[in-house]
């Protein structure tokens, strides 16, 4: 087996395995400050025109939900449970396209090397 391309031999474009430890520390770090961040966020999205809004936390957690009393039609529930689960579903795909943003933004083009 060759042994041309190991580690101690400037594999990883020269790095050495003390800065590669370094850079890995100091994503990790990134991360979870990253991570911190995003669940101190809230996301909102509305429904129905606005008569339905969602709010979910970075937690992905349901924080508030606002419902116009003018939706609220006894003959028609059907509906409003609709426009809920749209404003709550729109809600969570906000928090995770901000936490993909994010993700992609720290790791840069790592995802390329694997």
């Amino acid at each position: 087996m060759a042994r041309g391309g190991s580690f101690r031999s400037g594999g990883f474009g020269g790095m050495n395995q003390a800065a590669m430890m370094k850079q890995a520390q100091k994503m990790q770090r990134d991360l979870m400050q990253m991570q911190e961040d995003l669940e101190q966020q809230t996301y909102s999205a509305s429904a129905g025109g606005g008569v339905v809004t969602a709010t979910v936390s970075g937690k992905r957690e349901v924080t508030e939900l606002v419902i116009d009393p003018e939706a609220v039609d006894a003959d028609d529930v059907e509906m409003l449970q609709d426009m809920v689960m749209a404003a709550v579903n729109e809600a969570l795909r906000k928090a995770e396209e901000a936490s993909a943003q994010s993700m992609s933004r720290l790791t840069g083009g790592l995802g390329n090397l694997f």
